[in-house]
């Protein structure tokens, strides 16, 4: 990996307050913010200071060369009225109605500040039923919006709700090179914006704002390269429909550090895009370290779409706590393409709703059958994780590797691995996994679980006290495990064998 390289500005500041920007919390500061930030690109670059107040505006354009300054007493309300927002067409991704903060094919351009910038997502998001209280599901029906048939998700508008197939009808009326912003209109509500998107964009610095009450993702850099975003707090309600806190797709030479995330979907999350003109893996070498993350589907995690490629990650000394799972690796057919060289090290978690890690190559297919397909160009590949000092205290289950029959979950190391769950270590189609001074505290259940699993060692292994069943092999494909026992197994039935496994798979070495 490179030396990342910061943005550079000079030493200039305009000041929106200078271009007629009144921080009353009434007064709408869309023109003042424009011109304030084309004046500054215009004379070269500087910093657009945004002084303590209560500024609303409309979505906010970034330039080249432009350091936009939130200052801490400062609170960025968006506008509430969709109609600020016009249909723009970013590259790589189609019309959509204009993001809170943008910028396309930026050089040297920042967001720094210990400002509040706010969505106003509420006006935007759906909120399923299930995710509410029902004192908070009454407050959302009568406060307006509209109600599905089934009575199960609460729309902002109707407009919102019907977006989808308006969509659809739409792409089947028109060809994609005949259409143009105004066919999208109708559809504005439903196109919900990224809260702060970048698209190929080189020499990114974002430094201490915090972003609450995205419409979507909160940030979101595409196709970008030197990206370093750090001292960012992202405050989403949990209940938040796609409110992702920092997602990182298909970029280059990132670095994120001393983050603090609480989402309504995943915390931090590599994802990644086939292009035909990039060359994959389109998503390479990116440093977290130091990051918080609470509330989230997932602390840390890759995917879904990995469709082009990665390598290079490294993950170290982050805290997830009460995220719906810890470390959350997830692809599908179709959606897949070979990520590898992850390196993941000191992460410390408490109180994981479901897997402290999972490995799933079947995300939104959990029905699909289990044959073998052909392998293609988008089948999922993980490949060379390695996961080192791993430390949650209580989760629902301890570590679950779901692989695919035509493509295994491949070489993935775990070292000083220490985890307390209900559920205890369950892997599915796996080649090649190095188990080492890993130490799972189940409730029940065997503590390890191999199913079509191959060439598996364990060293150090430890059973815990009064185990029943310490591991259970299944599948006539499970083979090549040895395990290196530290004293005598204490288990009643250290080793059970079903479903087809042959009884010669796994040795016992003391």
């Amino acid at each position: 990996m490179p030396e990342i390289q910061l943005p550079q500005f000079p030493d200039t500041t305009f000041s929106i307050t200078s271009f007629g920007a009144v921080g009353d919390g009434h007064t709408l500061n869309t023109e003042a913010f424009r011109k304030a930030i084309e004046a500054c690109s215009r004379s070269g670059g500087g910093k657009v200071e945004v002084p303590p107040g209560v500024w609303l505006t409309g979505p906010i354009e970034l330039k080249s060369y432009v350091n936009l300054h939130i200052s801490r007493g400062a609170l960025v309300v968006f506008s509430p009225d969709h109609s600020n927002y016009p249909i723009i067409d970013p590259p790589k991704r189609g019309f959509t109605a204009a993001s809170p903060v943008y910028g396309f094919n930026l050089e040297n351009v920042a967001i720094t500040g210990e400002g509040v910038m706010d969505g106003s997502g509420d006006t935007w998001r759906p909120v399923k039923k299930y995710k509410t209280t029902a004192n908070q599901w009454r407050d959302l029906v009568q406060s307006g919006g509209v109600v599905d048939q089934k009575t199960q998700i609460w729309w902002p508008s109707k407009e919102a709700m019907d977006g989808e197939q308006y969509l659809k009808e739409l792409h089947k009326r028109k060809k994609s090179s005949d259409l143009t912003p105004a066919d999208f209109l109708p559809a504005r509500d439903y196109l919900r914006p990224y809260m702060v998107l970048l698209i190929n964009c080189k020499k990114v610095l974002i430094d201490g704002p915090t972003i609450k009450n995205s419409p979507k993702f909160a940030l979101y850099p595409n196709w970008c390269e030197n990206v370093v975003i750090r001292n960012v707090k992202v405050n989403n309600e949990w209940w938040a429909q796609n409110g992702d806190g920092i997602d990182i797709s298909s970029s280059r030479n990132v670095l994120i550090y001393r983050c603090t995330v609480t989402a309504g979907d995943d915390g931090i999350c590599m994802k990644s895009s086939d292009d035909k003109t990039v060359k994959n893996p389109t998503l390479q070498n990116v440093v977290i370290r130091d990051c918080i993350v609470y509330h989230g589907h997932g602390g840390f995690v890759i995917g879904s779409n990995t469709d082009g490629g990665m390598k290079n990650i490294f993950v170290e000394n982050c805290d997830f706590i009460g995220t719906d799972i810890g470390l959350r690796f997830k692809s599908a057919r179709g959606r897949g393409s070979l990520v590898e060289n992850i390196f993941i090290k000191n992460i410390y978690m408490k109180d994981i709703v479901n897997e402290a890690i999972l490995f799933n190559t079947y995300y939104e297919n959990a029905s699909q059958d289990s044959q073998s397909y052909p392998v293609t160009k988008f089948t999922p590949r993980f490949e060379k994780f390695y996961l080192d000092s791993i430390y949650c205290l209580n989760a629902k289950q301890a570590v679950l590797v779901r692989g695919l029959p035509e493509m295994p979950v491949k070489n993935i190391s775990m070292r000083h691995i220490y985890i307390s769950a209900k559920k205890g270590f369950e892997s599915e189609y796996v080649a090649g996994i190095q188990l080492k001074d890993v130490e799972i505290i189940p409730e029940g259940g065997p503590v390890f679980s191999f199913t079509e699993s191959s060439d598996l060692t364990m060293e150090d292994a430890k059973v815990p006290e009064n185990t029943d069943t310490f591991i259970r092999v299944n599948g006539p494909n499970s083979k090549n495990i040895t395990v290196h026992c530290r004293g005598r197994s204490s288990a009643r039935i250290p080793i059970e064998y079903g479903d087809g496994a042959d009884k010669n798979s796994v040795t016992i070495e003391q």
